[in-house]
């Protein structure tokens, strides 16, 4: 498979951040990245109404912006490496907001999805929920200035992520099992999921990378 569009996923800790970028490296790729500042984020963690919803809607009107941009640009003319998938925007939105709320944010999502390209692969980073707490709490450790989200929460979304991907159909699909990965990906690690990206075909495969 030629794959010249590449979009990275998986829940909060699971390392595609590092991932996208290594890719972007290897494949002198053209990197986006998901970490627009979101004014209505504070707000959507308190009691306020409407809250979740304006950020909700905030986060896939950027989002939206971006991937508009990747549709009006060349993208065989370099690869692309995006550190999110579009689509999984919903996953949120389906945690956060009420029905009435849904029922508007549907209407937007399928207007503003309808012309957006699609990834020629799309790669989720799976994990299971004890670890992805491990991991979140070492970030916390290591960077205190970032949130560390309550565990209730992170076992919620985690199986939120797992069953938006078992039903995912929009491209190929990489399912990598990254428990015993180091988050580093180290270039013997990129090259080993490159090749399982070159061998792709339509679907979802699964990936359990070699542990070292």
């Amino acid at each position: 498979m030629d794959a010249r569009y590449l979009a990275i996923e998986g829940p909060p800790g699971v390392g595609k951040a590092v991932l996208s970028e290594r890719l972007g490296q290897r494949l002198d790729a053209s990197l986006v990245l998901d970490d627009v500042e979101n004014p209505f984020a504070p707000d959507r963690k308190s009691a306020v109404a409407g809250a979740a919803f304006q950020a909700q809607l905030f986060h896939l009107l950027a989002r939206h912006r971006q991937q508009e941009t990747l549709r009006q640009g060349d993208l065989f003319s370099q690869a692309t490496v995006c550190d999110y998938l579009f689509d999984k925007d919903k996953i949120f939105a389906y945690l956060t907001l009420d029905d009435n709320e849904l029922f508007i944010y549907q209407r937007l999502y399928d207007l503003l999805a309808r012309d957006l390209p699609t990834p020629d692969v799309v790669v989720y980073l799976q994990c299971p929920t004890d670890r992805l707490r491990k991991r979140l709490r070492d970030r916390a450790r290591r960077s205190p200035d970032r949130r560390l989200a309550d565990d209730h929460h992170i076992g919620e979304l985690n199986d939120a992520f797992n069953h938006f991907f078992f039903h995912y159909t929009g491209a190929p699909l990489l399912v990598v099992e990254t428990s015993s990965l180091d988050l580093d990906w180290h270039d013997e690690d990129v090259e080993d999921l490159l090749r399982q990206i070159e061998h792709m075909q339509q679907g979802t495969q699964y990936y359990v990378p070699r542990q070292r």
